[in-house]
């Protein structure tokens, strides 16, 4: 077969991969010269253990599992099966913790309760003060900035696969075609949009009432930390925001120990992974209202600086970047994907929310054995 494939993010890239993969011939067209959305400016984590139980855990551990095959192939991806902590540090906190593991999927994600000297031993970087930690084995991590880069290098060598940057297609033509702005035509046996947080213009007009909608972040990177934080960390406001968390220890946390203002402000979490060259890669916020703010503001960071040094025991190095970015997420979040027939031989597939990074290989991989590759 001959595919085409739109949009060069993780997700698009993860699609062409599939096709190469399985013997066919793909052409991946992106608007920019290289991928430049969501794709790049994220945690690069591979995070299993936060997932909503069925289908989206279930797609999350395949993911996983192919993660690591590829990494395994194209270990200049930088996969590392790290897992993450999450450090609590009160009863209410605690009890949060306690009630994921009576979970029956508990064990699938690799969940176990660590002391604070347990968690220690697993990542000493941990000086701070907590009571104990929520450890999940299943979580894991890549490099976001480089791995499309890689990615594309690998399938280059197939001697199946041709990349064409800077192109925006603009209309699908017939049956299993679509045009660019250079006025070129590109037919295939299939397309596949993926289109991440570009939603309007061509999608639009394809599929008018998408339920899908735009979610903005703000995140920051900070010059080598100096050791090794071993695993992801997480704080315990992230378990206001994973749907595997949800219980009445969880319901309790909210009615008693509300954010801190500049985290409620900003529906924040701590979450925080190390790069490859010692940098920490810090976040999040979450904004949904349009239009969004053109600001990138200082609020945020002082507080995951604040919760970050507090679980480090000592001050970050320095902020070497700070910056926004856009994900699209299916309005409906219990959605892994929206994946839709937009015409005859056409598919889009967008919107996986915070779970793109983790789930693309398994969104695209469940694509091919729908679309009959």
């Amino acid at each position: 077969m001959r595919v085409i494939v739109v949009g060069a993010g993780v997700v698009g890239t993860m699609h062409a991969w599939h096709a190469v993969e399985r013997g066919h011939e793909v052409v991946q067209i992106e608007r920019e010269t290289e991928a430049r959305g969501a794709s790049l400016r994220n945690f690069g984590q591979i995070w299993v253990s936060g997932r909503a139980g069925g289908e989206e855990l279930e797609t999350a551990l395949r993911a996983r599992e192919l993660w690591e095959g590829i990494g395994a192939r194209v270990p200049e991806l930088g996969f590392r099966a790290i897992g993450s902590l999450t450090p609590v540090r009160n009863h209410l906190e605690l009890a949060v913790a306690e009630a994921a593991l009576t979970r029956p999927d508990a064990s699938a994600r690799g969940y176990k309760l660590l002391t604070a000297d347990e968690a220690r031993a697993v990542n000493p970087a941990l000086r701070g003060t907590f009571e104990a930690a929520l450890w999940c084995e299943r979580d894991a991590a890549v490099e976001p900035r480089t791995a499309q880069l890689f990615l594309k290098k690998a399938l280059l060598s197939s001697g199946r696969y041709t990349f064409l940057g800077g192109r925006e297609v603009r209309e699908v033509v017939g049956h299993n075609a679509v045009r660019d702005d250079h006025g070129d035509l590109h037919t295939g046996d299939a397309v596949v949009l993926c289109t991440g947080a570009w939603l309007g213009g061509l999608v639009k007009e394809l599929v008018p009432d998408l339920p899908v909608r735009r979610v903005r972040l703000q995140m920051m990177q900070t010059e080598p930390l100096g050791e090794a934080l071993t695993t992801s960390v997480a704080d315990a406001d992230s378990f206001r925001y994973y749907p595997a968390y949800a219980s009445a220890a969880l319901d309790a946390l909210n009615a008693g120990q509300a954010q801190e203002p500049a985290a409620a402000a900003h529906r924040m979490q701590l979450l925080m992974v190390q790069r490859r060259d010692g940098g920490l890669t810090i976040g999040d916020t979450h904004e949904y209202e349009h239009p969004f703010a053109f600001d990138v503001v200082e609020e945020p960071y002082e507080h995951v600086t604040r919760v970050a040094e507090s679980f480090l025991g000592r001050p970050l190095p320095r902020i070497r970047h700070r910056w926004a970015g856009v994900y699209a997420q299916c309005t409906d979040t219990s959605r892994v994907v929206h994946r839709q027939q937009v015409r005859d031989g056409v598919w889009l597939v967008t919107g996986p929310g915070g779970r793109g990074m983790t789930c693309s290989p398994a969104i695209a991989e469940s694509t091919a054995n729908e679309l009959g590759w």
